[in-house]
């Protein structure tokens, strides 16, 4: 597969490699930036999943999540991307291209997240062409709400999940 790398003004963003595992574990270590990310831990086992079931997204799909590193740094400061998702409530999150974002604490209230996703959203729209893309928020998070109305999602349901968790509102970016 040819490497694919995104570079905006302040960001590196690449597909994940098997390296990453402790980058992804520090990257969700933070409680509060768990806060919204539904039941994620931050261990070896769970992390080793996720990045796994991102791999098989970029293996069977060829689009995925970048990890997001500022220009010449290290430390993965963001997990940001269109992965392949299948959610298990129907509602059009099944089966479908699901952006989402992850960013470190200590990045936040910088842009991060929309600068990343611009490039992600532009990539993907030139590479796969223009889809719908699926995007769920847990309800009160009013930074990723911002960042998805920046990126063109817009409303169109909520999930309330039976285990009495917080509710989702569900978002869709429309090809067009």
């Amino acid at each position: 597969m040819t490497e694919i790398r995104l570079i905006t003004d302040r960001l590196d963003l690449r597909p994940p490699v098997a390296g990453d595992l402790s980058g992804l574990i520090e990257l969700v270590a933070d409680e509060e930036t768990r806060r919204f990310l539904g039941p994620i831990v931050p261990d070896a086992r769970n992390q080793a999943e996720r990045l796994l079931r991102n791999a098989g997204s970029w293996a069977l799909y060829g689009y995925g999540t970048f990890m997001v590193r500022r220009h010449g740094a290290a430390q993965i400061i963001g997990s940001c991307g269109i992965f392949r998702s299948w959610r298990g409530f129907g509602q059009g999150m099944d089966d479908v291209p699901e952006a989402g974002w992850i960013i470190h604490r200590d990045a936040w209230g910088h842009g991060v997240a929309c600068e990343a996703m611009r490039a992600v959203i532009d990539w993907f729209d030139t590479v796969h062409g223009p889809h719908r893309i699926a995007c769920m928020i847990e309800d009160g998070h009013s930074a990723s709400e911002k960042v998805a109305a920046r990126m063109g999602f817009l409303r169109y349901g909520r999930h309330e999940p039976d285990d009495g968790e917080t509710p989702i509102n569900l978002y869709e970016r429309l090809p067009g």
